[in-house]
């Protein structure tokens, strides 16, 4: 959705635009961008980054674009803009996921045999630290001070340019419509104060605190939570039995229109352990939802808490998340909270993320016609 969303601000102004990839969503972008189809990477799947990159960097030497953008772990391109963050990064906070100590241990022992693991870090590592590395152009402060602890490039060298969103993909028109239905299909009456989760990957991003933390709220709260994304909800379904919420926990799975869930909901809640700029709280807050989060997601810095919500300092914290989720409850705070998000979301927009990419792209221009 990202990339489809520079991709048709770029078409727009003028700009000539190429897509390569194996797979991509047609009806998702602008029919001006011509799109180049690569074959599909084949083998284990430990080598399919390197054959993806191979061909990617044939394309690229064959076509020679003015600037190119890699969005994965690609070598030969002039930018590399990591959308779910450095590898090593990535690695270290997905063993935050577990509670105990014992857990961690025995998942980073898991994690260092993983051959497919230590392929892509070591792509990533050559593609950064080679002799004519591309520029590194990341979603959060979060992620630059990453670039300097596990590959040692100074923060002067990373260019930071934080996530955005296209504002009319979430078009208010019929709002109250949209939300009055979508509260009745799901079963929620209209005074009940309602939280949504928005994620694929339900153990990274900390619906079992969470489960934990509504388990603390006082069941005479009209509250519930709307979990929303991955389809395999059963391991959840029964955490919430045993803690004793399953009536105020509605796992709806794959949603094909999230705007509808936003509109449902009074507030947004993602105690991720690692994102590097989550676009689901970057998306919350353009609705005017107040957002708890942690300070593990770096859209955290696009937040000035307690004004549009709250930040954690640890996911495991259930007495914390809890105290954030009743205090949303609070009508009078909510609305402030509202109130303040949407002013936030508005200061940094998909225009504002363009303008800062044309100054990269013209930063890099410049180098290669110096070179």
């Amino acid at each position: 959705m990202y990339v489809a969303d520079l991709t048709r601000r770029l078409v727009r102004e003028g700009h000539e635009v190429h897509l390569y990839a194996c797979r991509w969503d047609a009806a998702a972008l602008p029919e001006r961008v011509r799109v180049h189809e690569l074959p599909s990477p084949r083998g284990p799947r430990w080598l399919r980054p390197w054959r993806f990159s191979a061909a990617v960097r044939a394309a690229l030497e064959r076509d020679r674009p003015i600037v190119s953008v890699g969005f994965d772990k690609v070598c030969g391109t002039d930018i590399y803009y990591p959308l779910g963050g450095l590898q090593p990064a990535s690695a270290a906070h997905n063993l935050l996921k577990y509670r105990s100590r014992w857990q961690r241990s025995a998942a980073a022992i898991a994690r260092s045999l993983d051959l497919a693991h230590r392929s892509f870090a070591r792509l990533e590592r050559r593609t950064l630290l080679s002799a004519q590395p591309p520029l590194l152009v990341v979603n959060s402060q979060m992620v630059r001070a990453h670039a300097e602890r596990y590959y040692g490039i100074r923060p002067e060298n990373v260019r930071v340019i934080p996530n955005a969103i296209d504002p009319a993909r979430f078009n208010e028109r019929d709002r109250p419509r949209l939300r009055a239905e979508e509260r009745r299909r799901v079963g929620v009456g209209a005074c009940e104060v309602v939280a949504a989760f928005v994620a694929m990957n339900y153990r990274l991003k900390g619906l079992e605190p969470l489960l934990h933390a509504v388990a603390r709220v006082p069941t005479y709260l009209p509250f519930r939570l709307l979990v929303i994304g991955g389809a395999r909800t059963r391991p959840w379904a029964r955490l919430a039995r045993r803690l004793g919420v399953a009536r105020r926990v509605h796992f709806l799975g794959p949603s094909a229109d999230v705007r509808r869930v936003y509109f449902a909901a009074d507030f947004h809640v993602h105690p991720t352990f690692y994102d590097p700029c989550s676009g689901v709280v970057i998306e919350a807050l353009a609705c005017g939802l107040p957002v708890v989060t942690s300070r593990f997601n770096g859209a955290a810095e696009l937040m000035q808490p307690p004004h549009e919500g709250f930040v954690l300092d640890d996911p495991h914290d259930h007495v914390a998340l809890a105290q954030a989720l009743i205090a949303l409850i609070d009508p009078v705070r909510r609305d402030a909270c509202g109130r303040a998000a949407r002013q936030g979301a508005a200061a940094w927009t998909i225009e504002h993320h363009y303008r800062a990419w044309l100054d990269v792209f013209a930063e890099v221009a410049a180098r290669r016609r110096a070179a």
